[in-house]
């Protein structure tokens, strides 16, 4: 079997709704994936005469969520042979994009392409592996609800590019949702469901019109307690809507900042705004986004 390469593409978060605490531990959300270009690449080659699997990840101290999907693999008999799986990191780590989110959900496709697995197993794995991971199984616009954990796909929404500031510094997810809860940020849950219903009306769009989404949907309740923790992400924000965002919002957890640029042309305007930014944020990008349906995987010689 020659070797087999998976994009894991970057997800941001158009809107997230924060909801109470559920008995697991985790919260009911509401929110509106997207996967973008900015993307690792994961290339998986059979090692017939290792031990074990060897998961190689320079940058990303182990385990991580990629050696933990290969567990839970096995764990349910996956029956293919010892494998090393290399992941070249692109996508900043524990910066709110879902990058190791997106590896897992990439491991889970790669491995059903090389030894059987079923359907319901890869889905209930990514359900165990964290909230962002069953959205990008299938990458492109995803309605996510429960936790973050019931994706219903969803038609592709109007032309538009975004800009990308990442922050030199991780914030971790755990402790923005506990800032969250401290500061009281969660709706309650008839808020939730009306907000639910407001999104899902403005995600459907009239036969060969794209969907708009309005200004006021896109929020990102868990923002605040980011910028609780992290005060210097309010200047990012500044600047993409300086550099002429439509609108910038704090993506997932943070800290990166994305810039939301609509219409014909927002690809360039959203280079142009990289482009002047980079100096200040060397990570800044300017990405496209990945519609369902874009080829996710080649094959190696």
């Amino acid at each position: 079997m020659t070797g087999l390469s998976e994009r894991a593409f970057a997800k941001v978060n158009l809107c997230l709704f924060l909801g109470g605490r559920r008995p697991e531990g985790r919260h009911e959300l509401v929110t509106l994936f997207e996967s973008v270009s900015l993307a690792d690449e994961l290339t998986l080659e059979l090692a017939p005469d290792a031990a074990a699997d060897e998961v190689v990840c320079p940058g990303v101290q182990a385990p991580n969520l990629v050696a933990t999907a290969l567990g839970a693999l096995r764990a349910r008999g996956w029956s293919a042979p010892p494998v090393r799986l290399q992941v070249h990191k692109r996508v900043p780590v524990a910066a709110g994009m879902g990058g190791g989110s997106a590896d897992a959900a990439a491991t889970l496709r790669l491995a059903a392409q090389v030894a059987a697995v079923a359907p319901s197993v890869v889905a209930e794995i990514a359900a165990g592996l964290g909230a962002d991971v069953p959205s990008q199984l299938d990458p492109g616009p995803s309605l996510g609800t429960g936790a973050g954990d019931i994706v219903e796909s969803v038609a592709k929404l109007g032309d538009h590019a975004v800009l990308v500031l990442p922050q030199p510094f991780p914030l971790s997810t755990a402790e923005v949702y506990r800032e969250a809860d401290r500061l009281g940020l969660a709706r309650a849950a008839p808020q939730l469901a009306s907000l639910q219903a407001s999104l899902r009306l403005a995600l459907t769009a009239p036969d060969r019109e794209p969907a708009v989404l309005p200004e006021r949907l896109i929020v990102n309740d868990l923002e605040p307690a980011s910028l609780s923790l992290r005060p210097e992400i309010g200047d990012a924000l500044e600047q993409a809507r300086d550099a002429g965002a439509d609108q910038a919002i704090v993506c997932g957890s943070g800290p990166t900042v994305i810039g939301l640029f609509w219409g014909g042309g927002g690809l360039v305007r959203a280079g142009a705004a990289a482009e002047r930014l980079r100096p200040r944020f060397p990570g800044a990008v300017a990405v496209d986004v990945v519609d369902r349906g874009v080829p996710a995987w080649t094959a190696n010689g």
